[in-house]
Protein backbone atom coordinates (compact mmCIF):
# COMPACT_ATOMS: atom_id res chain seq x y z
CA UNK A 1 0.00 0.00 0.00
CA UNK A 2 0.95 3.65 -0.33
CA UNK A 3 1.35 5.88 2.06
CA UNK A 4 0.66 10.03 1.93
CA UNK A 5 2.83 11.65 3.47
CA UNK A 6 3.09 15.44 3.82
CA UNK A 7 7.36 16.64 3.72
CA UNK A 8 7.69 17.92 6.89
CA UNK A 9 10.00 20.97 5.15
CA UNK A 10 7.28 21.22 2.60
CA UNK A 11 3.48 21.07 4.61
CA UNK A 12 2.43 21.40 7.78
CA UNK A 13 3.46 18.69 10.15
CA UNK A 14 0.47 18.89 12.82
CA UNK A 15 0.20 16.01 14.79
CA UNK A 16 -3.97 15.15 14.91
CA UNK A 17 -3.57 12.68 17.86
CA UNK A 18 -3.40 15.53 20.12
CA UNK A 19 -6.86 16.13 19.36
CA UNK A 20 -8.66 13.20 21.29
CA UNK A 21 -12.14 12.83 19.11
CA UNK A 22 -10.85 14.40 15.72
CA UNK A 23 -12.08 12.20 12.78
CA UNK A 24 -10.55 14.06 10.15
CA UNK A 25 -10.57 10.99 7.31
CA UNK A 26 -7.53 13.59 5.87
CA UNK A 27 -3.78 12.22 5.34
CA UNK A 28 -1.61 11.99 8.73
CA UNK A 29 1.93 13.18 8.84
CA UNK A 30 2.81 10.84 11.38
CA UNK A 31 2.73 8.70 12.97
CA UNK A 32 1.68 5.73 10.76
CA UNK A 33 0.65 2.11 12.25
CA UNK A 34 1.07 -0.96 10.25
CA UNK A 35 4.28 0.11 8.04
CA UNK A 36 5.17 -3.33 6.45
CA UNK A 37 5.91 -3.18 2.94
CA UNK A 38 4.19 0.32 2.42
CA UNK A 39 5.76 2.42 -0.05
CA UNK A 40 5.85 6.16 1.28
CA UNK A 41 5.26 9.45 -1.17
CA UNK A 42 5.57 13.24 -0.35
CA UNK A 43 2.21 13.89 -1.11
CA UNK A 44 3.00 17.99 -0.97
CA UNK A 45 2.40 19.75 -4.45
CA UNK A 46 4.94 22.35 -4.95
CA UNK A 47 4.10 25.85 -5.56
CA UNK A 48 5.16 28.46 -8.02
CA UNK A 49 8.92 28.93 -7.73
CA UNK A 50 8.60 31.95 -6.59
CA UNK A 51 5.87 30.88 -3.79
CA UNK A 52 8.74 27.67 -2.67
CA UNK A 53 10.64 29.75 -1.14
CA UNK A 54 12.33 29.94 2.75
CA UNK A 55 10.77 33.21 3.48
CA UNK A 56 13.69 33.40 6.33
CA UNK A 57 17.09 33.35 4.12
CA UNK A 58 15.27 33.04 0.14
CA UNK A 59 16.87 29.90 -0.61
CA UNK A 60 14.93 26.81 -2.04
CA UNK A 61 14.06 23.63 -0.78
CA UNK A 62 16.25 20.89 -1.84
CA UNK A 63 14.77 16.94 -2.63
CA UNK A 64 17.08 16.15 0.38
CA UNK A 65 15.07 17.94 2.83
CA UNK A 66 11.77 15.98 1.15
CA UNK A 67 13.84 12.40 1.55
CA UNK A 68 14.78 13.55 5.01
CA UNK A 69 11.04 13.83 5.80
CA UNK A 70 9.81 10.31 3.78
CA UNK A 71 12.75 8.56 5.85
CA UNK A 72 11.76 9.84 9.27
CA UNK A 73 8.25 8.54 8.39
CA UNK A 74 9.20 5.31 7.18
CA UNK A 75 11.26 4.67 10.56
CA UNK A 76 8.03 5.02 12.43
CA UNK A 77 7.81 1.31 12.88
CA UNK A 78 6.95 0.42 16.86
CA UNK A 79 3.76 1.98 18.11
CA UNK A 80 1.72 2.72 21.36
CA UNK A 81 -2.00 2.84 21.05
CA UNK A 82 -3.69 5.99 22.33
CA UNK A 83 -6.73 6.78 23.30
CA UNK A 84 -9.28 7.23 20.34
CA UNK A 85 -6.84 8.38 17.55
CA UNK A 86 -3.81 6.70 15.73
CA UNK A 87 -0.61 5.41 17.47
CA UNK A 88 2.17 7.23 18.21
CA UNK A 89 5.32 5.74 16.96
CA UNK A 90 9.21 6.10 17.82
CA UNK A 91 11.77 6.12 14.60
CA UNK A 92 14.04 3.31 14.85
CA UNK A 93 16.87 5.18 13.28
CA UNK A 94 18.33 8.32 15.55
CA UNK A 95 17.83 11.68 14.39
CA UNK A 96 19.22 13.10 11.44
CA UNK A 97 22.11 15.08 11.07
CA UNK A 98 20.24 18.02 9.22
CA UNK A 99 18.56 18.48 12.91
CA UNK A 100 21.30 19.60 14.06
CA UNK A 101 21.69 23.02 12.78
CA UNK A 102 18.40 23.87 14.82
CA UNK A 103 20.28 23.42 17.94
CA UNK A 104 22.51 26.09 19.40
CA UNK A 105 24.80 25.16 22.61
CA UNK A 106 23.25 22.21 24.91
CA UNK A 107 19.88 22.27 25.39
CA UNK A 108 18.04 24.05 28.26
CA UNK A 109 15.60 20.89 30.18
CA UNK A 110 15.33 21.96 33.62
CA UNK A 111 12.19 24.13 33.72
CA UNK A 112 13.22 26.64 36.39
CA UNK A 113 16.17 27.26 33.82
CA UNK A 114 13.55 27.82 31.03
CA UNK A 115 11.09 30.03 32.88
CA UNK A 116 13.79 31.84 34.34
CA UNK A 117 15.45 32.66 30.27
CA UNK A 118 12.00 32.93 29.57
CA UNK A 119 11.44 36.30 31.64
CA UNK A 120 11.41 39.50 29.84
CA UNK A 121 14.26 41.16 30.64
CA UNK A 122 17.55 42.16 29.67
CA UNK A 123 20.15 42.26 32.57
CA UNK A 124 23.53 40.47 31.90
CA UNK A 125 24.45 40.98 35.56
CA UNK A 126 21.95 38.57 36.89
CA UNK A 127 22.44 36.22 34.44
CA UNK A 128 25.89 36.38 35.17
CA UNK A 129 25.29 34.97 38.40
CA UNK A 130 22.38 32.54 37.54
CA UNK A 131 24.32 30.74 34.86
CA UNK A 132 27.21 29.30 36.84
CA UNK A 133 24.76 27.80 39.61
CA UNK A 134 22.85 26.18 37.46
CA UNK A 135 26.00 24.57 36.63
CA UNK A 136 26.28 22.96 39.08
CA UNK A 137 23.62 20.38 37.85
CA UNK A 138 26.15 19.26 35.53
CA UNK A 139 29.28 19.38 38.08
CA UNK A 140 27.25 17.18 40.61
CA UNK A 141 26.99 14.33 37.87
CA UNK A 142 30.91 13.83 38.60
CA UNK A 143 30.50 10.64 40.97
CA UNK A 144 31.54 11.29 44.53
CA UNK A 145 33.08 13.90 46.52
CA UNK A 146 34.92 14.62 43.37
CA UNK A 147 32.47 16.47 42.29
CA UNK A 148 32.64 19.15 44.75
CA UNK A 149 35.85 20.82 43.23
CA UNK A 150 33.61 21.79 39.86
CA UNK A 151 30.98 23.26 42.58
CA UNK A 152 33.52 25.19 43.84
CA UNK A 153 34.57 27.04 41.07
CA UNK A 154 30.66 27.30 39.90
CA UNK A 155 30.11 28.95 43.59
CA UNK A 156 33.28 31.17 42.95
CA UNK A 157 32.34 32.31 39.60
CA UNK A 158 28.66 32.96 41.10
CA UNK A 159 30.02 35.32 43.97
CA UNK A 160 32.42 37.07 42.53
CA UNK A 161 29.77 37.98 39.56
CA UNK A 162 27.04 39.11 42.20
CA UNK A 163 29.60 41.24 44.38
CA UNK A 164 30.61 42.82 40.60
CA UNK A 165 27.50 43.43 39.09
CA UNK A 166 24.96 43.85 42.45
CA UNK A 167 25.00 47.49 41.39
CA UNK A 168 23.70 46.60 37.91
CA UNK A 169 21.27 44.37 39.23
CA UNK A 170 19.74 46.84 41.56
CA UNK A 171 19.87 49.07 39.09
CA UNK A 172 17.66 46.36 36.90
CA UNK A 173 14.80 46.01 39.37
CA UNK A 174 11.38 47.81 38.62
CA UNK A 175 10.84 51.01 40.96
CA UNK A 176 7.54 48.78 42.65
CA UNK A 177 9.47 45.75 43.32
CA UNK A 178 13.27 47.16 44.18
CA UNK A 179 12.86 46.90 47.96
CA UNK A 180 11.94 43.25 47.51
CA UNK A 181 14.08 42.76 44.93
CA UNK A 182 16.92 44.10 47.19
CA UNK A 183 15.55 41.21 50.00
CA UNK A 184 15.98 38.85 48.13
CA UNK A 185 19.52 39.78 46.61
CA UNK A 186 20.76 40.12 50.22
CA UNK A 187 19.24 36.26 50.88
CA UNK A 188 21.18 35.22 47.60
CA UNK A 189 24.47 36.68 48.91
CA UNK A 190 24.32 35.53 51.92
CA UNK A 191 23.04 31.92 50.70
CA UNK A 192 26.46 31.65 48.26
CA UNK A 193 28.74 31.98 51.30
CA UNK A 194 26.94 29.04 53.15
CA UNK A 195 27.01 26.94 49.80
CA UNK A 196 31.04 27.68 49.82
CA UNK A 197 31.04 26.74 53.24
CA UNK A 198 28.81 23.52 52.17
CA UNK A 199 31.68 22.74 49.72
CA UNK A 200 34.51 23.57 52.23
CA UNK A 201 32.86 20.85 54.76
CA UNK A 202 32.73 18.51 51.70
CA UNK A 203 28.93 17.71 52.85
CA UNK A 204 27.76 16.66 49.16
CA UNK A 205 24.26 16.11 49.81
CA UNK A 206 23.71 19.31 51.20
CA UNK A 207 24.60 20.97 47.28
CA UNK A 208 21.42 20.43 45.57
CA UNK A 209 19.12 22.29 48.36
CA UNK A 210 21.12 25.01 48.33
CA UNK A 211 21.21 25.22 44.66
CA UNK A 212 17.54 25.08 44.58
CA UNK A 213 17.02 28.11 47.10
CA UNK A 214 19.64 29.98 45.68
CA UNK A 215 18.25 29.61 42.03
CA UNK A 216 14.49 30.61 43.43
CA UNK A 217 15.92 33.91 45.03
CA UNK A 218 17.45 34.43 41.40
CA UNK A 219 14.39 33.66 39.92
CA UNK A 220 12.81 36.25 42.17
CA UNK A 221 15.00 38.58 41.33
CA UNK A 222 14.56 38.49 37.50
CA UNK A 223 10.85 38.75 38.17
CA UNK A 224 11.15 41.47 40.55
CA UNK A 225 13.04 43.16 37.14
CA UNK A 226 9.90 43.16 35.20
CA UNK A 227 7.91 45.82 35.08
CA UNK A 228 4.52 45.76 34.09
CA UNK A 229 3.15 43.59 31.14
CA UNK A 230 5.66 44.46 28.25
CA UNK A 231 3.06 44.69 25.12
CA UNK A 232 -0.51 45.29 23.98
CA UNK A 233 -2.04 41.78 23.06
CA UNK A 234 -3.88 42.41 19.45
CA UNK A 235 -7.19 43.51 19.48
CA UNK A 236 -9.35 41.01 18.72
CA UNK A 237 -7.90 38.56 21.89
CA UNK A 238 -7.89 41.59 24.16
CA UNK A 239 -11.63 40.72 25.49
CA UNK A 240 -10.02 37.19 26.29
CA UNK A 241 -9.41 35.98 29.45
CA UNK A 242 -5.46 37.03 29.75
CA UNK A 243 -3.14 36.11 32.26
CA UNK A 244 -0.43 39.38 32.45
CA UNK A 245 2.35 37.83 33.84
CA UNK A 246 3.22 34.13 35.97
CA UNK A 247 0.77 32.27 37.91
CA UNK A 248 1.46 28.99 39.49
CA UNK A 249 -1.57 25.79 39.97
CA UNK A 250 -1.46 22.94 42.43
CA UNK A 251 -2.80 19.80 40.39
CA UNK A 252 -3.90 17.13 42.97
CA UNK A 253 -4.33 13.94 41.22
CA UNK A 254 -5.74 10.65 42.41
CA UNK A 255 -3.68 7.54 41.16
CA UNK A 256 -5.36 4.22 41.01
CA UNK A 257 -4.16 0.63 40.88
CA UNK A 258 -0.46 2.03 41.68
CA UNK A 259 0.32 0.73 45.29
CA UNK A 260 3.53 2.82 45.75
CA UNK A 261 1.54 5.66 44.75
CA UNK A 262 -2.04 7.34 45.91
CA UNK A 263 -2.08 10.60 45.03
CA UNK A 264 0.09 13.49 43.61
CA UNK A 265 0.22 17.12 43.56
CA UNK A 266 1.47 18.19 40.64
CA UNK A 267 2.86 22.61 40.74
CA UNK A 268 3.08 24.01 37.83
CA UNK A 269 4.21 27.59 36.78
CA UNK A 270 1.96 29.17 33.68
CA UNK A 271 3.90 31.31 32.04
CA UNK A 272 1.71 34.68 30.54
CA UNK A 273 4.25 37.08 29.31
CA UNK A 274 4.71 34.80 26.35
CA UNK A 275 1.51 32.82 26.02
CA UNK A 276 -1.24 35.29 27.95
CA UNK A 277 -4.17 34.04 26.32
CA UNK A 278 -3.55 30.63 25.87
CA UNK A 279 -2.57 30.54 29.67
CA UNK A 280 -5.87 33.43 30.61
CA UNK A 281 -8.03 30.76 29.03
CA UNK A 282 -6.22 27.81 31.29
CA UNK A 283 -6.53 30.02 34.67
CA UNK A 284 -10.08 30.71 33.67
CA UNK A 285 -11.35 27.28 33.17
CA UNK A 286 -9.36 26.00 36.54
CA UNK A 287 -11.25 28.97 38.20
CA UNK A 288 -14.40 27.56 36.86
CA UNK A 289 -13.55 23.87 38.20
CA UNK A 290 -13.81 22.84 34.91
CA UNK A 291 -10.54 20.11 35.19
CA UNK A 292 -11.83 19.11 38.63
CA UNK A 293 -13.15 15.59 38.48
CA UNK A 294 -11.74 15.13 35.36
CA UNK A 295 -9.87 11.78 34.35
CA UNK A 296 -6.33 11.56 32.14
CA UNK A 297 -7.60 10.18 29.26
CA UNK A 298 -4.36 9.49 27.50
CA UNK A 299 -1.17 8.24 29.23
CA UNK A 300 1.49 6.02 26.46
CA UNK A 301 4.70 7.18 28.26
CA UNK A 302 5.09 10.20 25.47
CA UNK A 303 2.36 12.74 26.80
CA UNK A 304 -0.43 12.56 29.35
CA UNK A 305 -3.60 14.10 28.02
CA UNK A 306 -7.03 15.43 29.46
CA UNK A 307 -8.91 18.53 29.12
CA UNK A 308 -11.64 16.54 26.59
CA UNK A 309 -15.59 16.99 28.59
CA UNK A 310 -17.73 14.32 28.55
CA UNK A 311 -20.62 14.56 25.29
CA UNK A 312 -20.17 15.31 21.66
CA UNK A 313 -18.50 18.81 22.80
CA UNK A 314 -14.56 18.43 21.92
CA UNK A 315 -13.96 21.95 24.23
CA UNK A 316 -15.40 24.11 27.07
CA UNK A 317 -18.55 25.57 25.81
CA UNK A 318 -19.42 28.60 27.07
CA UNK A 319 -22.31 29.41 28.93
CA UNK A 320 -23.27 33.00 27.39
CA UNK A 321 -22.89 31.99 24.21
CA UNK A 322 -23.65 28.32 23.90
CA UNK A 323 -20.61 27.58 21.84
CA UNK A 324 -17.19 26.13 22.21
CA UNK A 325 -14.87 28.93 23.18
CA UNK A 326 -11.56 28.27 21.33
CA UNK A 327 -8.24 30.38 20.89
CA UNK A 328 -5.57 31.10 18.83
CA UNK A 329 -2.53 29.09 18.37
CA UNK A 330 0.11 31.60 20.27
CA UNK A 331 3.43 31.17 19.64
CA UNK A 332 6.57 33.75 20.87
CA UNK A 333 10.15 33.14 19.07
CA UNK A 334 13.01 33.94 21.12
CA UNK A 335 14.03 37.51 20.83
CA UNK A 336 10.32 38.91 19.65
CA UNK A 337 9.16 40.60 22.24
CA UNK A 338 5.24 39.25 21.45
CA UNK A 339 3.71 36.22 20.62
CA UNK A 340 2.49 35.28 16.48
CA UNK A 341 -1.10 34.07 16.51
CA UNK A 342 -2.39 31.79 14.07
CA UNK A 343 0.17 30.53 12.21
CA UNK A 344 2.84 28.12 12.89
CA UNK A 345 6.34 29.01 12.48
CA UNK A 346 7.24 26.65 9.56
CA UNK A 347 4.20 28.73 7.94
CA UNK A 348 5.80 31.69 8.42
CA UNK A 349 9.21 30.40 7.46
CA UNK A 350 10.70 30.23 10.40
CA UNK A 351 12.23 26.81 10.04
CA UNK A 352 15.35 28.21 12.61
CA UNK A 353 13.84 30.21 14.84
CA UNK A 354 13.89 29.57 18.84
CA UNK A 355 10.78 29.70 20.39
CA UNK A 356 10.84 31.36 24.19
CA UNK A 357 8.84 27.99 25.61
CA UNK A 358 10.49 25.09 23.91
CA UNK A 359 9.37 21.46 24.25
CA UNK A 360 12.59 20.63 26.32
CA UNK A 361 11.37 20.14 29.81
CA UNK A 362 10.15 16.70 31.01
CA UNK A 363 6.35 18.15 31.93
CA UNK A 364 6.05 20.71 29.42
CA UNK A 365 2.66 21.83 29.27
CA UNK A 366 0.81 23.04 25.97
CA UNK A 367 -2.56 23.07 24.49
CA UNK A 368 -4.23 20.46 22.03
CA UNK A 369 -5.61 21.47 18.97
CA UNK A 370 -7.03 19.62 15.41
CA UNK A 371 -4.79 18.45 13.23
CA UNK A 372 -5.61 21.25 10.35
CA UNK A 373 -7.24 24.21 12.64
CA UNK A 374 -4.58 26.41 14.20
CA UNK A 375 -7.01 28.43 15.84
CA UNK A 376 -9.11 25.70 17.65
CA UNK A 377 -7.08 24.79 20.98
CA UNK A 378 -9.97 25.15 23.75
CA UNK A 379 -9.64 23.10 27.15
CA UNK A 380 -7.55 20.11 25.78
CA UNK A 381 -4.15 19.80 27.23
CA UNK A 382 -1.48 17.86 27.32
CA UNK A 383 2.23 17.20 29.20
CA UNK A 384 4.90 16.31 26.78
CA UNK A 385 7.36 13.56 28.88
CA UNK A 386 9.75 11.62 26.34
CA UNK A 387 12.38 12.76 24.91
CA UNK A 388 12.81 10.93 21.59
CA UNK A 389 14.31 10.82 18.02
CA UNK A 390 11.90 13.08 16.78
CA UNK A 391 10.99 15.18 19.67
CA UNK A 392 15.09 16.26 20.89
CA UNK A 393 15.25 19.27 22.87
CA UNK A 394 16.20 22.19 20.63
CA UNK A 395 15.41 20.47 17.87
CA UNK A 396 11.75 19.29 17.94
CA UNK A 397 9.10 19.00 15.90
CA UNK A 398 6.12 20.31 18.16
CA UNK A 399 7.93 23.90 18.98
CA UNK A 400 6.28 26.08 17.08
CA UNK A 401 3.19 24.22 16.21
CA UNK A 402 1.36 23.46 19.27
CA UNK A 403 1.20 26.55 22.24
CA UNK A 404 3.54 25.82 25.35
CA UNK A 405 2.29 28.06 28.00
CA UNK A 406 3.84 26.41 31.29
CA UNK A 407 5.93 23.59 33.17
CA UNK A 408 5.35 21.32 35.56
CA UNK A 409 8.26 22.24 38.63
CA UNK A 410 7.44 19.80 41.14
CA UNK A 411 6.80 15.89 40.84
CA UNK A 412 7.31 16.29 37.04
CA UNK A 413 8.66 12.51 37.35
CA UNK A 414 5.54 11.46 39.00
CA UNK A 415 3.27 12.13 35.72
CA UNK A 416 5.20 8.84 34.34
CA UNK A 417 3.49 7.33 36.54
CA UNK A 418 0.06 8.55 35.44
CA UNK A 419 -2.94 5.86 33.82
CA UNK A 420 -5.90 6.52 32.03
CA UNK A 421 -8.88 6.66 34.51
CA UNK A 422 -6.65 8.34 36.78
CA UNK A 423 -8.44 11.74 38.23
CA UNK A 424 -7.92 14.99 38.85
CA UNK A 425 -9.54 15.81 42.20
CA UNK A 426 -8.64 19.54 42.11
CA UNK A 427 -6.61 22.12 40.34
CA UNK A 428 -6.03 25.19 42.11
CA UNK A 429 -4.29 28.43 41.67
CA UNK A 430 -2.00 29.14 44.35
CA UNK A 431 -0.01 32.12 43.30
CA UNK A 432 -0.82 34.93 40.32
CA UNK A 433 -4.74 35.13 40.07
CA UNK A 434 -4.51 38.55 39.90
CA UNK A 435 -2.46 38.97 36.87
CA UNK A 436 -5.78 37.65 35.16
CA UNK A 437 -7.85 39.82 33.61
CA UNK A 438 -10.97 39.69 32.16
CA UNK A 439 -11.81 36.87 33.72
CA UNK A 440 -15.21 35.19 32.15
CA UNK A 441 -15.41 32.87 35.36
CA UNK A 442 -16.91 35.90 37.69
CA UNK A 443 -19.23 37.40 34.49
CA UNK A 444 -20.75 33.89 35.01
CA UNK A 445 -21.33 34.03 38.86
Amino acid sequence: MAAIIPCHYCASLSPKWFNSKSTDSRPLSFPLRGLRGFNARCSYQPPRHSEFQNKHNGKTFSFKQCAISIALAVGLITGVPTLGGPTIAQAANPALSDLSVLISGPPIKDPGALLRYALPIDNKAIREVQKPLEDITESLKVAGVKALDSVERNTRQASRALKQGKALIVSGLAEPKKEHGVELLNKLEAGIDELELIVQDRNRDAVAPKQKELLQYVGGVEEDMVDGFPYEVPEEYQNMPLLKGRAAVDMKVKVKDNPNLDECVFHIVLDGYNAPVTAGNFVDLVQRHFYDGMEIQRADGFVVQTGDPEGPAEGFIDPSTEKTRTIPLEITVSGEKAPVYGATLEELGLYKAQTKLPFNAFGTMAMARDEFENNSASSQIFWLLKESELTPSNANILDGRYAVFGYVTENEDYLADLKVGDVIESIQVVSGLDNLVNPSYKIAG
